[in-house]
């Protein structure tokens, strides 16, 4: 059960995606040769109106292959390199936006059914600083350090980024308003900086709420995504922090067994909670100016729109050939980085 749900998580992922690139390729006229769901030997095939359908044996990952998409040469008015500046941006683009579409409208299911995590405290730890501030039970965080609180979470994805810095607490309490500064206190058994606050109750709103904190939901994978990044690139993470789908499967499969005994829509809520972020995640990485990803061939688009003519289509299919490879490889090293783990811890 745990495998079979990850593959029909990842399958959702990919398909979503690549049909994105599919639709709007379709709709602006460029011809597709082949739309495949996975890797590898072809298990079933189909053509129709000239594009070829399969369903292939490795299923981590696929692809929309458009006529003319690597910079081969042709003629033909369907190629994608003879297709309009306009239709190519948003053929590459689609594919990462319809990932955010995605997350939004589970989220949409999600927050309906539970509702959002009201950034309102239920109480404080003793010995914490927070107590010491004077918060208390009710209170509802309104900022810190300026940066506006929507949902408890953002709590928790500031002091992540700001660990140890003191915290100018903007708060609510019976409709007037106060602020405090807090330092963070440091505990040696988790390693971590906390304020001592306890919160992040449930809280079902309106219809309108309920969008409103689906975009919200949305925007929180996004930036969790984006300053992970900005943390990986400045050298702050080990080798362990990286996961690939074998890690991703093993978190599917872990959580499934949480969820588990507390019935079969927990389950089903806690799997659309993780294909939200890996939906969010994956539409955050494909768009990252990178050789071979949807943010690399979106810039070589951008510069032709700018300068009125393109990079040589041969250079370009280099670059991204050379991209891929680089993805390869780092994609081998993740797994096998994910299967030594499970060894090794």
């Amino acid at each position: 059960m745990r495998i079979l749900l990850f593959f029909i998580i990842l399958a959702v992922l990919v398909l979503v995606h690549e049909g994105g690139h599919f639709i709007i390729g379709k709709k602006s006229g460029i011809g597709v040769n082949e739309f495949n769901i996975g890797f590898g030997p072809v298990l079933f095939s189909r053509i129709h109106n000239n594009t070829r359908y399969s369903i292939r044996a490795l299923p981590l990952g696929g692809s929309c292959v458009f006529e003319g998409f690597d910079g081969e040469e042709s003629s033909s008015p369907t190629s994608f390199v003879n297709s309009p500046v306009w239709a190519r941006f948003a053929t590459v683009a689609a594919g990462p936006f319809m990932n955010f579409v995605l997350a939004f409208f589970l989220s949409l299911f999600v927050i309906g059914s539970v509702g959002y995590d009201a950034p309102v405290l239920s109480g404080t730890i003793e010995g914490y600083p927070a107590e010491t501030a004077g918060l208390q039970g009710g209170d509802r965080i309104k900022s810190l350090n300026g940066r506006n609180i929507v949902v408890y979470r953002d709590i928790s994805l500031y002091l992540f980024f700001h660990e140890g810095e003191k915290v100018n607490v903007r708060y609510e309490r019976d409709g007037l308003y106060y602020e405090t500064v807090i330092t963070p206190k440091y505990d040696e058994e988790d390693g971590r900086y906390y304020l001592g606050i306890l919160g992040g109750a449930r809280v079902k709103g309106s219809a309108l709420d309920t969008i409103r904190y689906s975009l919200t939901e949305v925007r929180y994978w996004i930036e969790m995504t984006v300053r992970s990044l900005a943390i990986m690139f400045k050298g702050k993470v080990s080798r362990d922090d990286l996961s690939g789908p074998v890690g991703v499967a093993k978190v599917v499969g872990d959580v499934y067994e949480e969820a588990k005994p507390e019935g079969l829509f927990v389950v089903w809520l806690n799997m659309l909670q993780l294909t939200i972020l890996l939906s969010a995640d994956l539409g955050v990485m494909n768009l990252l100016p990178f050789p071979a990803l949807d943010g690399g061939r979106l810039i070589f688009i951008i510069i032709e729109a700018v300068t009125g003519k393109g990079v040589d289509k041969k250079i370009e299919a280099g670059f991204h050939f050379f991209g891929m490879c680089c993805l390869l490889l780092l994609m081998m090293f993740v797994m096998y980085n994910d299967i030594t783990r499970f060894f090794r811890g």
